[in-house]
């Protein structure tokens, strides 16, 4: 009876099996010895004895059972996995082999997610709500406390009707449009108020410039009158305390608001020659305080006659 018989009756121990797959993988490595010799039945004998001097040469003893073994496990695929079929318990088996690694991805793709979602929170959902809280602050506590001040403080310091009146009929304008909402047509209106608050504060001489270099008075043809001469004088706003003032003046000629330390007041042409004589006897203009507004009022004295126009560009 060969080894091979007498081993075939008894159980195989874990380094049998080890060698066996050694051997598997040995002939799967030399593809040669596989095509020429598993190819042909009748001549496994002389593969074995090819295997045995491959594991003789490395200093490694294997029995011929083993081999034989190893040869019949290639040609079984015995040590070769075959991957179950495709459908919902393979994808569930694969999930749950590759747990740690999609786990990761997961991870990655909720922590992307969360950033996403902060960011946008952050550079949009937020300054929107902040936003949207201005506005309803604005509207409910800051414009109605703003146009109040600004009314009381009119009245303390007005000491004529006009003022007062203007300052009543802004207010009610202002709260007017608070209560419709309408928080750019309240901004408009408290800015008006503030405006005349620092108008009827205000006290100054309208003075004649007759400055070395400085024009004292100028006259312009108003459009579409060819023939026709409109005569200024250029004044200033002196405060008490000599600071020249910077006011607001309409441009008749342009239509447009400007804020100006010098412009141009429209007078009579008597008084324009008046003035231009009183500055050719000794380059000073004497009499040169045109109007005084005082503290309190909106009105504007005038001393000398004006016709209401004024220029801020000659």
């Amino acid at each position: 009876m060969t080894e091979t018989a007498v081993a075939a009756g008894k159980p195989q121990t874990l380094d049998d099996i080890m060698i066996a797959m050694d051997v598997v993988d040995t002939l799967r490595h030399r593809e040669d010895l596989v095509r020429r010799e598993l190819s042909e039945e009748d001549r496994e004998a002389e593969l074995i004895a090819r295997l045995r001097k491959i594991y003789q040469d490395q200093g490694i003893d294997v029995p011929d059972r083993v081999l034989a073994d190893g040869v019949k496990a290639l040609k079984e695929s015995r040590f070769v996995y075959t991957p179950p079929p495709r459908g919902w318990r393979r994808s569930l088996l694969t999930l749950w082999a590759r747990r740690e690694t999609f786990g990761k991805r997961a991870a990655a793709l909720v922590a992307l997610a969360a950033a996403g979602l902060t960011g946008y929170h952050v550079l949009v959902t937020r300054p929107a709500q902040l936003a949207v809280e201005r506005t309803r602050l604005e509207i409910t506590e800051t414009l109605p406390k703003a146009l109040r001040q600004a009314h009381a403080d009119v009245l303390a310091i007005a000491s004529d009707d006009a003022a007062k009146q203007k300052a009543n009929a802004l207010l009610a304008d202002g709260e007017r449009l608070i209560r419709g909402g309408d928080r750019a047509g309240a901004s408009k209106v408290n800015g008006e108020l503030a405006a005349l608050r620092e108008e009827v504060a205000r006290e100054y001489t309208l003075t004649i410039v007759s400055r070395p270099g400085e024009s004292t008075g100028v006259w312009r043809r108003p459009p579409g009158k060819s023939a026709a001469r409109n005569y200024y004088v250029i004044v200033e706003a002196v405060a008490p305390d000599g600071r020249r003032l910077s006011l607001p003046i309409r441009n008749e000629e342009t239509g447009a608001t400007e804020t100006v330390t010098k412009f141009g007041v429209r007078v009579p042409q008597a008084v324009f020659d008046a003035v231009a004589q009183d500055k050719r006897e000794d380059g000073i203009v004497q009499r040169n305080r045109f109007g005084i507004k005082r503290r309190g009022v909106l009105a504007i004295d005038y001393l000398m006659p004006f016709e209401g126009g004024f220029i801020t560009q000659w």
